[in-house]
């Protein structure tokens, strides 16, 4: 004869509710046992009867199971509670962030003269000063960029002079407006250029 599926309900009568618990208890308290020895695992089981009777089964001791039970459930919450405090602080900061890049935002587009019509007259004074000291620095940056510029020029200036006058050596060519020896010693000879008839002895 097979046995029908039992209903997960409570039974109405009393006797077969008190032979269900003796049989379902005694199965339990063996699963446990053979969980803890075929596992190695701590394992603590406490079963009050309907009639309020204390059943339970420890593979160590119950008092140190209920302390370790505890003390983890503790620290599950205290650790539970810091990523709750970190998230609520991550969102806390980047409704700042969020808040920062939109007034920098608005900044830039009022120093770019766009958004203009809701400043008061200081703060269009501010936005004017703030405009003023930039070209300031912005000048100052430009001229000394100009400056390293035109020192570099006049060293590259200097190694190119430098390179001239060691090649005019090297050729035996001397500057302009300098007079040479062989013209000092200068022969004449009776080399003429032209026609003939135009000679004049």
């Amino acid at each position: 004869m097979v046995r029908g599926k039992t209903q997960m309900k409570r039974i109405e009568n009393d006797t077969s509710r008190q032979v269900t618990f003796s049989k379902r208890r005694n199965g339990l308290l063996k699963k446990a046992f053979e969980l803890s020895v075929l596992c190695d695992a701590e394992v603590a089981l406490i079963i009050f009867s309907p009639r309020g009777k204390l059943y339970e089964f420890s593979s160590s001791s119950i008092n140190k199971t209920v302390e370790r039970y505890q003390k983890k459930v503790k620290d599950l919450s205290l650790c539970s509670r810091g990523i709750q405090d970190n998230t609520q602080h991550d969102k806390h900061g980047t409704v700042g962030i969020q808040k920062k890049l939109e007034h920098l935002e608005i900044s830039k587009r009022k120093l770019l003269g766009d958004c203009l019509d809701a400043s008061s007259v200081e703060e269009l004074n501010q936005i004017e000063k703030q405009l003023d000291r930039s070209l300031t620095k912005i000048r100052a940056r430009k001229n000394q960029l100009f400056r390293e510029q035109i020192e570099q020029l006049r060293e590259e200036e200097k190694c190119l002079l430098k390179e001239n006058e060691r090649l005019r050596e090297q050729c035996g060519i001397e500057e302009r407006g300098s007079t040479r020896k062989d013209d000092e010693n200068e022969v004449e000879t009776e080399l003429f250029i032209g026609p003939p008839e135009r000679r004049i002895p």
